[in-house]
């Protein structure tokens, strides 16, 4: 069984700020920051199940989401319009308007 895709591209996200326990996928420095969907990568095994041997779960809708560098890194001064480009499954995030 394959989930629909809940964001669409274009749509503004926040990285969940998020700890669990164990092997994660998520890069800890996008924790909490917001980003824009650029597209549906589509359904992906999830890599956090796969790192204990979990293969019998369903895949996940995985996005490519882009931050802009000032987001991530708001003490940088540095005046260019840097952005960071990573790959991520659906259950990191929530939509920007109502994540806390």
């Amino acid at each position: 069984m394959t989930v629909p895709p809940r964001y669409r591209p274009g749509q503004r996200v926040r990285v969940r700020n998020w700890y669990p326990p164990g092997h994660v996928r998520t890069p800890f420095y996008m924790r909490g920051h917001r980003g824009e969907i650029l597209r549906v990568i589509g359904p992906m095994p999830n890599p956090e199940d796969l790192a204990y041997g979990r293969t019998d779960r369903p895949p996940v809708p995985v996005y490519r989401v882009r931050f802009r560098h000032r987001e991530l890194w708001p003490e940088d001064d540095n005046p260019r319009e840097d952005t960071v480009v990573a790959d991520l499954c659906e259950h990191w995030l929530e939509p920007e308007e109502t994540a806390s």
